[in-house]
């Protein structure tokens, strides 16, 4: 198996972007899924209600930032 599957993005987690076509962009974490190939996938929402699919290697998670 892959070790993405112990990646430590979940559902719900704040994350932001680190690499890839989404890079720079955050929000939180809400599809946690893993594709035939094995690698994990993941749903981002962001704060203004955009929501975009990338892998869950190309994330970082972070504090949730409120306010």
């Amino acid at each position: 198996m892959s070790d993405e599957l112990d990646s430590l993005a979940r559902n719900g987690d704040y994350c932001v972007v680190i690499a890839g076509t989404h890079s720079g962009k955050s929000g939180v974490v809400q599809d946690r899924k893993v594709s035939k190939t094995g690698h994990v996938t993941i749903t981002v929402q962001q704060a203004n209600g955009v929501r975009f699919k990338t892998l869950a290697r190309s994330v970082e998670i972070q504090a949730r930032r409120d306010g």
